[in-house]
């Protein structure tokens, strides 16, 4: 069993952003694992339950995703899952990579991140797995401060770049056996 959880903000004002990149990529991978959502719980959290993954997108809003994470850990702990942090992965967005690129790492990710401050402190540890989603595209010349950046939309030529990286991390995580289908 793993649990990927997307970090994002709830709501149709956020929907679009590059902070939601999380988001994003949950809904897509439910849509190619042909999920289902299986529940609203009461740990404000959207479940999509496909064979041993538990996709999740907290709805507490960025900064506190992780009082929702480690509610959903303890859950599915005392449900007999035996869900530890070693089974969690983390997707967000990351301004410290490229925009089309990504990383899959354990235990490190941007110099600033507020939902993943929030996780490491709920969680009182580093050691998840965590799918950096470069969203850097800012030129040069109009390099407005990454706080407004990252709530900013794709923009329609952005969203296809997404969806081929976001094709790009499912075939990654195949082939490295991440996580077994």
């Amino acid at each position: 069993m793993k649990l990927i959880v997307g970090l994002g903000n709830k709501g149709e004002k956020y929907k679009h952003n590059r902070h939601n990149v999380g988001f994003m990529f949950i809904d897509y991978m439910a849509k190619w694992l042909k999920g289902q959502i299986v529940e609203k719980n009461d740990s404000n959290v959207t479940i999509y339950q496909c064979n041993n993954l538990i996709l999740a997108k907290p709805q507490t809003f960025m900064n506190k995703s992780g009082e929702a994470v480690k509610k959903l850990i303890k859950q599915y702990i005392s449900n007999d899952y035996q869900l530890t942090t070693n089974d969690l992965i983390v997707i967000h967005d990351d301004l410290d990579i490229p925009f089309g690129k990504f990383r899959i790492v354990r235990g490190y990710g941007p110099k600033l991140h507020n939902g993943l401050e929030s996780i490491q402190n709920h969680l009182h540890t580093m050691g998840f797995l965590r799918i950096r989603i470069g969203v850097d595209n800012r030129s040069l010349q109009n390099r407005i401060p990454g706080i407004d950046y990252v709530l900013e939309d794709f923009s329609q030529e952005e969203q296809s770049t997404v969806n081929t990286v976001f094709d790009q991390i499912i075939e990654r995580i195949k082939t490295e056996k991440i996580i077994l289908f």
